[in-house]
């Protein structure tokens, strides 16, 4: 018996370490798989808040972003372009697209990861509106353009914690989704509906001169 015994404690033994080493090895992955959303996460910010002027937008910006471009820059004619005169929809399409990769990896579930994606291309175009604004002279209320941006920062950041509470907290995260979304969806609209009344504004009468008050894209 003592022998059995034994023998079953050092089975037992065997399959609990084989198990901890399995949980740590999993645990292990978890947290790199995060870490890789994070650091794109980062990499989306960069491109999102990096803008530093907008110009007249020329055949690249049209060619690679394969006349997909955000509705602003669209209307407008104009590129939005980080310090070293990088496209920031290019480079921000670029970012998500590594968000994308790391987040299905990690288990993000894709609904929240197109909310997030939304977000930030809704926080850039509402930074080419205020820098079309300020290119002609600030022909927007002061009102209404800082309740836009208040919206536009209030509904990124309520997409961005949708993905995060999806990455961290995977279960809960599933339970509130729905709730969740559904509040994002009533966000968007009005923000929708604030950055289409601005940008119908700004095309007006003063909108005719933007192309003179912008610089040409350099090489």
């Amino acid at each position: 018996m003592p022998a059995l015994l034994g023998l079953a404690y050092t089975t037992a033994g065997g399959v609990i370490g084989a198990a901890v080493t399995a949980y740590l090895s999993r645990s292990h992955e978890r947290r790199r798989l995060r870490a890789d959303v994070h650091q794109q996460l980062h990499r989306v910010a960069a491109a999102r808040d990096g803008v530093r002027d907008i110009a007249v937008a020329d055949e690249r910006s049209i060619s690679y972003l394969g006349g997909r471009r955000l509705r602003a820059t669209g209307e407008f004619g104009v590129a939005a372009l980080l310090e070293d005169g990088t496209d920031a929809e290019r480079a921000l399409r670029e970012a998500f697209e590594g968000l994308t990769v790391a987040a299905l990896s990690a288990g993000v579930p894709r609904r929240a990861l197109d909310f997030a994606g939304g977000g930030e291309e809704r926080a850039l175009q509402c930074e080419v509106i205020v820098r079309v604004d300020r290119r002609l002279g600030g022909v927007l209320d002061e009102a209404d353009r800082d309740a836009l941006m208040a919206a536009c920062d209030d509904y990124r950041e309520a997409a961005t914690q949708l993905l995060l509470q999806a990455l961290w907290h995977p279960w809960a995260g599933r339970l509130r989704m729905r709730a969740r979304v559904r509040r994002l969806r009533v966000q968007v609209e009005a923000l929708h509906r604030r950055q289409e009344a601005a940008m119908a504004v700004l095309a007006g009468p003063a909108g005719q001169h933007l192309r003179s008050a912008l610089p040409q894209r350099r090489e």
